[in-house]
């Protein structure tokens, strides 16, 4: 008897049926942030760095380190991942910015991914985080890595997913009221310290950014499954670009 055949493998993303035909996308958007330390820091230091990223044709936000005066965050995305090597780091590596130091610590990459739910697919997995960020109305922002234990993963998938609702409900909730959106990115097996996730809240003001933290802190998942949070980079919007 000969052995069957493997089932090919299939990457693509799934999102919500239209019509009776389900979604299928095999592109996803990355965004990395890192946080640097240039030698010297001026008032004008955020947006020359902005320009010069932006320069290489990389979409770019730059924030101002609210925990670290000599520190901003630079938040780049492409459904490429070479334009993290092939543009970022050029750009940062360049002369007009010798002796910057990254803040390995505080470094983040993710991928969107699907739930598949989603009513528009290349929406959510292209364009909805680079709208949120670029967002002019919402300079403030709060990001940070998360892992989720390993229990999680053995609960049933009913159970599972009450627990996810609960979660995404506050969320919402949020979002409804103009107070926070939120940008979440998977990073298995691309973050240096084992985290699953990343995630940026962007808002209006710091404190409801806060406060949604804090309110999650009472949903099971994170009082029961989330083994590891942070760190935390809070920053405000001094430049951002499209890119190209």
């Amino acid at each position: 008897m000969q052995p069957s055949e493997p089932t090919p493998l299939d990457l693509r993303e799934k999102g919500a049926a239209i019509d009776g035909e389900r979604q299928y996308l095999n592109k996803r958007l990355f965004m990395q942030l890192l946080v640097v330390r240039p030698q010297e820091v001026t008032r004008t230091t955020g947006q020359a760095l902005g320009e010069h990223i932006a320069k290489e044709g990389a979409g770019v936000v730059i924030y101002e380190d609210v925990n670290d005066p000599h520190s901003f965050g630079v938040l780049t995305w492409g459904t490429d991942p070479l334009i993290f090597v092939d543009k970022v780091r050029p750009a940062l590596l360049s002369h007009e910015f010798t002796g910057l130091t990254i803040r390995n610590e505080m470094s983040m990459l993710g991928r969107a991914y699907s739930t598949g739910y989603e009513p528009d697919l290349e929406h959510w997995m292209i364009n909805r985080h680079i709208e949120t960020v670029l967002n002019e109305e919402v300079p403030w922002a709060v990001w940070y890595p998360l892992r989720r234990s390993g229990a999680f993963e053995k609960l049933e998938p009913r159970e599972k997913g009450g627990i996810l609702r609960e979660h995404a409900e506050i969320g919402k909730a949020y979002g409804a009221a103009g107070l926070a959106n939120d940008v979440r990115l998977a990073c298995h097996g691309l973050d240096v310290n084992d985290n699953e996730f990343v995630i940026g809240l962007v808002g209006k003001e710091l404190h409801p950014l806060s406060h949604l933290v804090q309110r999650m802190r009472g949903t099971r998942q994170t009082s029961e499954y989330i083994s590891q949070m942070g760190p935390f980079f809070v920053g405000r919007a001094v430049f951002r670009s499209p890119g190209k």
